[in-house]
């Protein structure tokens, strides 16, 4: 069994570095109570590397991310710099394409002591996992759109061993959440199959996964649909699996009705390597003010553990997770600190050292 773990941190641009930084204090305080040593080191990466190296991802870095553990990422990317194309220097996109993390998990849950955006007291049950192929849709484009004289054409690709495997992985995923849950698991596929053949086909291929298990429910609905429904009744749903725009607007929806992007973690799978991080972006109208809320870095920490822990069969680091989440729930479910998005005056380091103060002395 290994006492130590190699983690490729990726900082980058904005926020990203300062909730990089609480997720590091975690991760040290986690390591006595453990027995687990996390060898975090830096990796320059992101928009304003790009501006002071000219790459925004350095061929150095990318070696670093194969031979780590897994990587851990803040956030990248600022507004003002842009390629000659005009689009966004975003290196997590190269990231996802290079490691083929094709499997974007972005759970959502609410937290006690905070309030929610929705007056329903049914908000307080709202614990769903929205499933992203991050490798094919609409994003295969980026680079290879057609520049006609009429306009730009981007094209979207829908395969059948893309779509197949993140169709069994939602599965997958609905299968161990009604293990530890108790309760049957629910697999929604989201598409748009009424308008577009490539999502015809998508529809197909998600129901041909649904009869390899039919110990979960399964249903689909199109996208339009889906984006009333979870505002309406979010409550009601368990696993999403959608293609690769439709997983990127809707991840961020989700994530207001549990109070905003700072509550959001996730994970960028693929077979081979994992990449963790918070949904939001880099925020540059709050970098340097202290007033980032680090709780989804932390949480994407905590799934970084869990996942590091199921695939190397380590319980010490399957019980760190449960220990990061358990930590992020007290602190606010006892009100000892509430981020400024929910009214509060809590920044980043007040939350970061109340977790790590729960961490020290939690039994």
């Amino acid at each position: 069994m290994k006492n130590s773990y190699q983690i490729a941190a990726l900082p980058g641009d904005g926020i990203g570095v300062e909730v990089m930084d609480a997720a590091r204090h975690i991760l040290s305080t986690l390591e006595p109570r453990i027995g687990v040593r996390f060898a975090v080191e830096h990796q320059d990466a992101g928009a304003q590397h790009y501006v002071d190296a000219g790459v925004a991802l350095p061929e150095s870095t990318l070696k670093a991310c194969d031979t780590a553990d897994a990587i851990l990422f803040g956030a990248m990317g600022l507004p003002h710099v842009r390629g000659a194309d005009g689009t966004e220097i975003i290196p997590q996109l190269d990231l996802r394409f290079h490691f083929d993390l094709y499997a974007g998990v972005r759970p959502i849950r609410t937290f006690k002591g905070l309030p929610t955006p929705l007056a329903s007291p049914r908000a307080a049950e709202i614990d769903l996992v929205l499933v992203r192929e991050s490798t094919e849709g609409l994003f295969y484009a980026r680079g290879r759109g057609e520049t006609r004289p009429d306009g730009v054409y981007d094209t979207m690709q829908i395969t059948h061993k893309g779509t197949a495997r993140i169709c069994e992985f939602a599965f997958r995923l609905a299968e161990q959440r009604a293990e530890r849950k108790g309760r049957p698991g629910r697999v929604t596929n989201v598409d748009k199959a009424n308008v577009f053949a490539s999502m015809a086909l998508w529809r197909q291929i998600f129901e041909t996964a649904a009869g390899k298990h039919p110990g979960v429910a399964s249903d689909s609905a199109y996208v339009d649909a889906m984006a009333l429904n979870l505002v309406m009744k979010p409550w009601t749903y368990d696993v999403l699996v959608t293609e690769n725009m439709f997983g990127d607007i809707l991840s961020d929806l989700i994530a207001a009705l549990v109070g905003g992007m700072g509550m959001a973690p996730s994970a960028d799978l693929g077979d081979k390597h994992g990449l963790f991080q918070p949904a939001h972006g880099t925020a540059p109208d709050i970098a340097g003010q202290g007033k980032a809320n680090p709780t989804a870095m932390l949480l994407s920490t905590a799934m970084m553990l869990e996942w590091l822990g199921h695939r190397h069969g380590d319980q010490r680091l399957l019980d760190g997770a449960l220990l990061i989440d358990g930590a992020v729930e007290q602190v606010f479910a006892t009100g000892q600190v509430r981020p400024f998005e929910f009214g509060g005056s809590n920044g980043t380091a007040d939350i970061t050292h109340a977790v790590a103060d729960h961490l020290k002395v939690v039994a």
